[in-house]
């Protein structure tokens, strides 16, 4: 049975997710909390870009999520709405760590996305109502110009918009990394119990966890 102890201890990994994070945070000079989010298109076709992930859900038990909001209408939100599925990485050079997560995913439109919206600045509340998210613009003016129209349609309390909201990664794996010298990386991977998971050496609140060869 292989040891995890220094960073990798513990035995919840959201609650091991949120403490690297707050690492990268103290140190990261812009947006630690930046994922590469990976999608499929309708013919299979992989699709990546980099998001912002504004939460870490821990329900303790080994149970959580991982959670980020965009709109529903861009190419990700439509490619996540046919699949159900989505994957990302979360890289820090400071660290020289990373975490890659699978799962499924669900919508976030009740109450937490309605408090996440009104706690943005404003103008980026009326943003989400002016861009028409991955679709052809003519030009940086016209995107100005809806901002305006929707400024004073919408006023200084914005409501949030129906086509924007969250999306629940409710991951099946989670693989923690870092840095080793000479490339002899260490690499351990949560997978969730009965997910056909080869080679898993300890079980811990319904997750299997291996150590990776590098």
């Amino acid at each position: 049975m292989s040891t995890r102890n220094g960073i990798f201890a513990g035995e919840d990994p959201f609650i091991l997710a949120r403490n690297w994070l707050a690492e990268a945070e103290a140190i990261e000079p812009n947006d630690a909390n930046a994922i590469a989010l990976a999608t499929v298109d309708a013919d299979g076709l992989p699709d990546v870009r980099m998001v912002l992930l504004k939460e870490i859900e821990s329900h303790g038990a080994g149970e959580g999520a991982f959670v980020f909001y965009t709109n529903y209408e861009s190419a990700k939100g439509k490619q996540i709405a046919a699949s159900g599925k989505a994957a990302f990485v979360m890289h820090w050079k400071s660290l020289r760590r990373q975490i890659r997560v699978r799962g499924t995913v669900t919508r976030e439109e009740g109450p937490q996305a309605d408090a996440y919206y009104a706690s943005r600045a404003l103008q980026s509340r009326i943003g989400a109502w002016a861009s028409q998210q991955s679709r052809p613009l003519a030009s940086r003016a016209a995107l100005m110009q809806a901002a305006a129209r929707e400024g004073l349609r919408h006023g200084p309390n914005p409501s949030r918009p129906p086509f924007w909201g969250g999306f629940r990664i409710a991951p099946v794996q989670i693989e923690f990394w870092a840095d080793g010298q000479f490339r002899l990386h260490d690499r351990f991977r949560w997978s969730r119990a009965g997910s056909d998971v080869k080679n898993s050496q300890q079980k811990r609140g319904g997750w299997q966890v291996a150590r990776l060869a590098p």
